[in-house]
């Protein structure tokens, strides 16, 4: 046999090492898994549908009782209180969004015992990351925009009327629920399906510290200082000088930035150090439902 036959000396198949071919397969794959699921689509869509409708009628309460008799609903303070409250909880829908629409592409391919072939094939842990990112956009679309709609025929509350602040609100709360997403994937990966429970609480276990519904100054001196960490907390107390003051607060925006590209980074460094202690340990083989 010559030397060109023998399939051991054969030269191997070269890869670039950053594909957006393949980070569109992935993403047209998890596109096909979506839609040929109804339960999936509505499973995105329930959930904030079940919070718009319980704060909405909360908010339309708040808006009757602020008003003075006589008086047209949706004055007085309890009625701007309302409407920034409704607001808050769209928003926080936002940052849930993103990052349950990364970790659910993640955990379905857990489930399906489908990661560790992921990453042994050409696909980068980059690549990977790059195509669930996109996911969770493509899920928060579709999760938000349908009940931001909805808020304005049954509740009179334009989420877009927010205007370029808005594009800021999203901007920055997608980034923290990326981080968020990317480092529990990472300890799902390396610990396994008993650490599943941290891509469901986490971001809930932070929601008292971002100030969600009621600004920093309600916190306690040390709590404030912490809640000065998240970059969402920045971000609703901007909703909120937008929503009852008419004030972009820029500034706000800014730092959220900064410490999202921060957050990012660390956690896209904790991310590749967890897959490669999964690979040293031989857990990705073992790993699933």
């Amino acid at each position: 046999m010559s030397r060109s036959a023998d399939p051991n000396t054969a030269p191997r198949p070269r890869y670039r090492a950053f594909s957006l071919e393949r980070v569109g397969a992935m993403v047209l794959r998890y596109v096909y898994v979506l839609r040929s699921s109804w339960p999936r689509l509505l499973e995105l869509m329930y959930w904030p549908l079940l919070q718009l409708l319980t704060w909405g009628f909360l908010q339309q309460y708040l808006s009757q009782q602020g008003g003075a008799p006589g008086a047209s609903p949706g004055g007085g303070a309890l009625g701007t209180a309302g409407r920034v409250l409704l607001g808050s909880v769209l928003l926080w829908e936002v940052l849930v969004r993103g990052q349950l629409g990364f970790n659910m592409s993640f955990l379905e391919e857990m489930w399906s015992r489908n990661m560790a072939n992921l990453l042994i094939s050409p696909l980068s842990r980059l690549e990977l990351v790059l195509s669930m990112l996109s996911m969770s956009v493509l899920r928060m679309l579709v999760s938000i925009v349908p009940i931001t709609v909805l808020a304005i025929f049954f509740f009179d509350y334009n989420l877009w009327s927010l205007g370029v602040g808005l594009g800021a609100f999203f901007v920055n709360l997608l980034m923290t629920g990326w981080a968020l997403a990317i480092l529990t994937s990472g300890l799902v990966l390396r610990n396994g399906m008993g650490a599943e429970g941290l891509v469901w609480s986490m971001m809930f276990v932070l929601m008292p510290l971002c100030c969600v519904f009621y600004p920093v100054s309600v916190l306690p001196s040390f709590l404030q200082r912490v809640a000065w960490v998240l970059p969402p907390t920045y971000v609703f107390e901007g909703m909120r000088a937008l929503s009852a003051q008419q004030v972009f607060r820029s500034d706000l925006m800014l730092q959220a930035f900064a410490i999202n590209v921060v957050l990012l980074s660390l956690a896209g460094v904790a991310f590749a150090q967890l897959v490669d202690g999964a690979r040293r340990s031989g857990s990705l083989m073992s790993i699933g439902e």
